[in-house]
């Protein structure tokens, strides 16, 4: 994760290069941050269409993201060893060649494949489209240059779930990576004919391989032991337990290798500020229970609320529309006072609106469930922007890019295992209540009776049958809300470890 080396002073681009050039690479983080959310509605088209369980579908978004978390570490090294531009068209191009393939893909198997391939080459846009950005406009427009690339990184999310919702309703769900591809060779190109110029000065440096293998070694066997668990009875199976054994093994060569390694791909050493590491388990915490909540809400609307993927699109996009119009008066009250009263006041708020939406019903309307979305965006802001300032704040200078790409890391990473936790939770937790709701239920048969006298026993069977899966699946959505609510609640808790800041991070040379 070491900083990308700066070339020599360059004249700034101008006029309608300067902002053909900003649309390009605000295109380019746009597209890689769409497609962390587009998939999410999408999952029980694809899951139908491949032939596979919602829970299998999930792994087009874990992944992705887990592919993508991986590359963060090797940003640095990228760069300085084939140059920012050279890096940043390359990685456009094929990030838009592996969305065709993903398109085309015909198998769960090969759409896993070229979806982290698809993360692996995303990875780079967001730190690379942020450096150029910060290149080509002049100093005194640095303001304009970040404004634009948040901008993009706060919007993407919010279309990704209403984008794929139209296309897999209008459409077909191969068009949720086929919007990618103009998009990513156009700017791929023509970023490569403007930017060239700004091209950084290549180094011959070393990349900690070692490191690399155990983080890809103890990642993936992690990630495949919380997917593959519950298809394969978890610790009964001698694959999974093989993969615990792996991961963990994996996980502690890991951080010694990491810890004694001159230039380490993951730079620990930063965890020995308090308020840094304090920083980073808040965002784990909580974005783990965002996400995971985020990731559920558009399956279950989809598959047992009736709801198009359209419908679903716009009711979860809802999280973000306050959240963008909050987000400059959070980063000016983070500049201006302590940032953990608004850590805490923005996590907490998340928190309450999870806990109350923990009860929801089978029979709440459209704004019923989009309200509380809705309202949920306003704490977003003051979640995400002071707490980057804090854990930046708390690092020394020459620390910082490394410190910022870790905390990317952790966050995309506890994005990925909340998910595939929280499907699997899902569907456990609905077969025991559908359990218990069974000998609860009907136990004179009045009901099945007057059930059967219209359609027919075995038609009353299936209705009384629907009835009771409906209401498992409503108790264990309900109790995994709750469970994601007081995640965030110790999440918000846990800030008040942190020392208060002495001083106010620079974060605009960070992703």
């Amino acid at each position: 994760m070491s900083s990308v080396s700066a070339p020599a002073p360059i004249t700034p681009l101008s006029g309608n290069k300067l902002w053909l050039a900003a649309m390009l690479l605000a295109a380019a983080n746009f597209v890689a941050v769409l497609d962390t959310t587009i998939a999410n509605v999408s999952v029980p088209n694809i899951s139908g269409s491949l032939g596979v369980s919602s829970s299998q579908g999930t792994y087009v978004i874990t992944s992705y993201a887990v592919a993508e978390a991986i590359t963060v570490p090797l940003t640095g090294w990228l760069a300085a060893r084939f140059g920012t531009v050279r890096l940043f068209a390359a990685a456009m191009m094929l990030f838009g060649v592996f969305s065709l393939l993903c398109g085309m893909a015909t198998s769960l198997e090969m759409l896993i494949l070229f979806r982290v391939l698809q993360g692996l080459a995303g990875g780079p846009l967001m730190p690379m489209s942020q450096t150029l950005l910060l290149q080509i406009f002049p100093k005194e427009k640095a303001g304009a240059a970040i404004g634009l690339w948040s901008m993009t990184t706060l919007v993407a999310p919010i279309m990704g779930p209403i984008l794929g919702g139209i296309l897999c309703d209008e459409a077909s769900w191969p068009w949720i990576f086929y919007i990618n591809v103009p998009i990513a060779l156009a700017c791929g190109y023509f970023g490569w004919q403007l930017l060239q110029r700004y091209q950084s000065q290549l180094q011959k440096i070393s990349i900690d391989a070692v490191g690399l293998a155990l983080l890809v070694l103890w990642v993936g066997a992690f990630q495949l032991m919380i997917d593959e668990g519950k298809n394969l009875d978890w610790f009964n199976s001698p694959f999974i337990a093989g993969l615990a054994v792996i991961s963990a093994i994996g996980f502690a060569a890991f951080m010694i290798w990491e810890m004694t390694e001159r230039n380490p791909v993951v730079n620990l050493r930063v965890f020995r500020h308090r308020g840094y590491w304090v920083s980073v388990l808040t965002i784990s915490l909580a974005f783990g229970s965002f996400f995971g909540a985020t990731v559920l809400t558009p399956q279950w609307l989809q598959s047992y609320m009736g709801y198009t993927a359209t419908d679903a699109g716009y009711a979860t996009a809802m999280s973000g529309i306050l959240a963008v119009l909050v987000a400059p008066l959070a980063a000016q009250l983070s500049q201006r006072m302590d940032p953990r009263p608004l850590v805490f006041a923005g996590v907490m708020w998340l928190g309450a609106v999870t806990l109350y939406r923990s009860f929801a019903t089978t029979d709440m309307d459209f704004w019923q469930v989009a309200l509380p979305l809705l309202l949920q965006g306003v704490g977003m802001p003051f979640f995400f922007v002071p707490l980057t300032g804090l854990a930046m704040a708390s690092v020394n200078s020459d620390e910082m890019a490394s410190a910022a790409g870790l905390m990317s890391f952790m966050r995309t990473l506890s994005g990925a295992f909340a998910t595939s936790m929280v499907t699997t939770a899902w569907d456990d937790k609905a077969s025991y209540y559908h359990a218990e709701l069974a000998g609860l239920v009907d136990s004179s048969g009045q009901t099945l009776a007057q059930l059967s006298q219209s359609a027919g026993l075995e038609a009353g069977r299936q209705q009384l049958n629907q009835l009771l899966q409906s209401q498992s699946i409503m108790l264990s959505t309900n109790e995994l809300f709750l469970l994601s609510g007081l995640s965030f609640v110790a999440a918000a808790c846990v800030i008040w470890l942190a020392p208060k800041p002495s001083r106010v991070a620079d974060t605009s040379q960070v992703h």
